[in-house]
C-alpha cells in the first residue's frame, strides 16, 4: 500500500510540475505582411485575428485571418489607399484606422503612413468599425483624424481622436490635440488625461469597460506605438476615474511609460522607462501589488509586455543591447523565450509575440529562412515543456543574428508595436 501511495503521490507531483511549465506550440505561417505596420495585432477568443498586410501596389490593407484563411477587408473601406485593423472580437467586428477619400485640410500625417514610407495621398485617417462586409467611419471630437485600437465583446471600442484645438507643442505636420476616447453605441466619449497632459490614447478595453492607455505630450510620429505621442503616464480608466499606474523609475521621456493591454481581471501590462530613461522594462500592474517589473530574458536589457489573457499569461518582446528581438511568454513568474517552445525544425524563427487569447493562442511576427517577415499563429499543444527537457527545441535560438541591419532597424521601429 505504501508503494502504491508513493507512486500516486509521485504521479501527482509530476502532473503538477508539468502543468506549471509553459506548453509547446505548433506554429502556423500566416504569410508575408510587408513592412511596418504590417502584422497580426490581436487574436480574439475564437481565433479570429486582426491585422494588416502589404498589398501588391504597396498600400497597407486591413486584414483578418482565421487559421490559414486570410481576408482583405480594405476595400472599398473609407475610400482611401491605406488601412489597418488593430483588433477584432469574436463576433467578427474589426476596428482600426483607414484613410478616407478626402485630403487632410491641415496636412497632417496622423496615422503615419507617410512617415512609414507607405504611398499616401495625404488624406484624413479615421477610426472605423468593420462588420458584415462594410467599413463604417466613427466620429472624432471635432478634428480630422482618429483611430480605434481595441474592441470588446459588447462592441465598445477604445482609441484616440482629434479635437479642433491646435496643439502648440506638436512638431509639424501634427497640428491638433488628440485625446483618449471610447465609442459606445456609435457615440464618442472623451476620457480625462492626467493633469497637464494635452494628449493621450486608449490602447485597450476589457469586457467590463475598464480602459488602459497613456497620456503625455505631442511628439513626432512614434514608431513604437504608431501615434504622435510621447507617453509619460501609464493609465487605467474605470468608472469615470483615471488611475496613474506609476513607473519603474523613469520619467517617460525615454521610450515611454504606457499601458498597452489589460484582461478581464483588471490586470494591466505595458512598459516603463527605468530610472535613467535609457532602458525600459515590461510591467504588470494589479490593484493588490501595484506595478511589478517583469524583467527581461537572460542576457537582454529591455522588454515590453504587449498582451495578457484572463489566466494572467503575458506575451511580449525582450531585446538585447543590439535591439535583437526575442519573443517571450510569461507564466507563473517565469519568462520563457517562445522559440524554445516550438518545434526545432520550424521554418519560422519567432521575433515578436503581440497578443494571447484565453485559449493560449499567440500571434506575432516571425522571420523565414530567407529573411522575409511573416505573421504567425502559435497554438499550444498538449505536451508540457517540462516533460521534454531534453527536446532539441529546448536549445533552439531565435535566429536574430540573421537579421540584416535594415531588418533590425525595421524591427526597432515596430518596438512596442500595438500587439493588441
Amino acid at each position: 500500500m505504501k508503494t502504491i501511495v508513493t507512486s500516486i503521490a509521485a504521479a501527482s507531483l509530476f502532473a503538477a510540475f508539468a502543468m506549471a511549465q509553459p506548453p509547446h506550440y505548433t506554429v502556423t505561417d500566416l504569410g508575408a505582411v510587408g513592412g511596418t505596420p504590417g502584422q497580426p495585432f490581436f487574436v480574439a477568443p475564437n481565433g479570429l485575428i486582426g491585422g494588416a498586410a502589404a498589398a501588391p501596389n504597396g498600400a497597407m490593407n486591413a486584414m483578418l485571418w482565421y487559421k490559414k484563411l486570410k481576408m482583405d477587408i480594405a476595400k472599398p473601406g473609407l475610400g482611401g489607399a491605406n488601412s489597418v485593423a488593430f483588433s477584432v472580437n469574436a463576433t467578427g467586428q474589426a476596428v482600426g484606422e483607414a484613410e478616407t477619400s478626402a485630403f487632410d485640410p491641415k496636412g497632417e500625417d496622423f496615422c503615419g503612413f507617410t512617415a512609414l514610407g507607405i504611398p499616401s495621398a495625404g488624406n484624413s485617417c479615421l477610426p472605423f468599425v468593420w462588420q458584415n462586409g462594410a467599413m463604417t467611419a466613427l466620429p472624432t471630437l471635432g478634428g480630422n483624424n482618429g483611430a480605434v485600437n481595441q474592441i470588446d465583446k459588447r462592441g465598445e471600442m477604445a482609441g484616440l481622436a482629434e479635437n479642433a484645438t491646435p496643439d502648440p507643442g506638436c512638431p509639424a505636420p501634427q497640428v491638433l490635440q488628440f485625446k483618449p476616447v471610447i465609442w459606445a453605441n456609435g457615440k464618442i466619449h472623451e476620457l480625462v488625461t492626467l493633469d497637464g497632459d494635452l494628449d493621450g490614447a486608449a490602447f485597450a478595453i476589457n469586457d467590463y469597460g475598464q480602459v488602459a492607455g497613456a497620456s503625455g505630450q505631442c511628439s513626432a510620429f512614434n514608431f513604437s506605438i504608431l501615434e504622435n505621442l510621447q507617453p509619460l503616464h501609464a493609465l487605467l480608466w474605470e468608472r469615470g476615474t483615471v488611475i496613474d499606474l506609476g513607473t519603474l523609475g523613469g520619467t517617460g521621456l525615454g521610450f515611454g511609460n504606457l499601458a498597452l493591454n489589460l484582461n478581464n481581471q483588471g490586470q494591466v501590462v505595458g512598459q516603463s522607462d527605468l530610472a535613467d530613461d535609457t532602458n525600459f522594462h515590461a510591467f504588470l500592474w494589479t490593484k493588490e501589488t501595484g506595478i511589478q517589473d517583469l524583467g527581461t530574458l537572460t542576457g537582454d536589457v529591455n522588454s515590453v509586455a504587449l498582451g495578457i489573457n484572463d489566466g494572467g499569461s503575458i506575451v511580449g518582446l525582450s531585446l538585447d543591447v543590439n535591439f535583437d528581438p526575442h519573443p517571450y511568454l510569461w507564466q507563473n513568474g517565469v519568462m520563457t523565450n517562445l522559440n524554445t517552445l516550438i518545434p526545432a525544425d520550424s521554418p519560422l524563427s519567432l521575433l515578436i509575440a503581440c497578443s494571447i487569447n484565453s485559449n493560449g493562442e499567440i500571434v506575432g511576427l516571425a522571420l523565414t529562412s530567407t529573411g522575409e517577415v511573416h505573421g504567425y499563429l502559435a497554438a499550444p499543444s498538449n505536451i508540457a515543456a517540462g516533460s521534454e527537457v531534453s527536446s532539441p527545441a529546448a536549445q533552439r535560438v531565435t535566429g536574430a543574428a540573421a537579421l540584416s541591419g535594415h531588418d533590425r532597424q525595421m524591427l526597432v521601429q515596430r518596438l512596442g508595436g500595438r500587439g493588441r
